[in-house]
């Protein structure tokens, strides 16, 4: 019966192991999926938005001029 514990208490403990190590690879790829969003992702959004910025300036600086109502 001593046996059977012992190899029951070491499945457990190699289960658990298994699954902190299954935790930690996925905690990994979730945090390289972060850093992948950040790449790939905040350059585009800078860039959509510094244009449509831009472009609204623009349409300010001809509807209004370079004068104190431009940036009032």
């Amino acid at each position: 019966a001593s046996v059977d514990t012992d190899s029951e208490s070491n499945f457990s403990y190699d289960s658990e192991d298994e699954y902190r190590l299954a935790q930690k690879e996925w905690e990994e790829s979730i945090e390289e999926l972060q850093q992948l969003v950040l790449v790939l992702l905040l350059p585009w959004v800078g860039k959509f938005l510094g244009r449509k910025t831009s472009y609204w300036l623009y349409a300010r600086y001809l509807r209004v001029g370079l004068g104190k109502s431009f940036f009032l």
